[in-house]
């Protein structure tokens, strides 16, 4: 069954999830956007967690990107098309670090060691 969700979901494979990933590539560069971009650091400790340990030049970049998309929504404008091009939609720079951390966590609970962050209530 996971082989099959696998192939279905690969946009290599089926055509449905080519044209999918190609609308969501379209929308992301009128903004200029990446993927990793719309992961909430509120929502899952461990993407804050990720983005805490990615280097600093990174978060700016990510914070410029998620600055200038809002400005352009609420101006209701998209990035000009040449800027459109230049743009790297599914260019990851989360993926490795979130990857890592959820290793980390995983171990540490199969350990029996506290967590090293836990969600409380401001």
């Amino acid at each position: 069954m996971a082989s099959f969700l696998q192939t279905f979901l690969d946009p290599k494979k089926n055509w449905f999830a080519a044209q999918h990933m190609k609308s969501v590539s379209r929308r992301l560069r009128r903004y200029g956007l990446r993927y990793d971009d719309l992961f909430d650091p509120y929502e899952d400790l461990d993407i804050k967690e990720a983005l805490n340990r990615l280097p600093r030049e990174i978060v700016d970049a990510r914070n410029q990107r998620l600055k200038r998309a809002m400005d352009l929504s609420m101006k209701h404008e998209y990035l000009p098309d040449n800027l459109q091009g230049m743009q790297t939609p599914f260019r990851s720079y989360l993926q490795e670090m979130l990857a890592l951390v959820k290793r980390e966590k995983a171990e540490r609970e199969a350990l029996g060691a506290l967590p090293l962050y836990q969600r409380t209530i401001p």
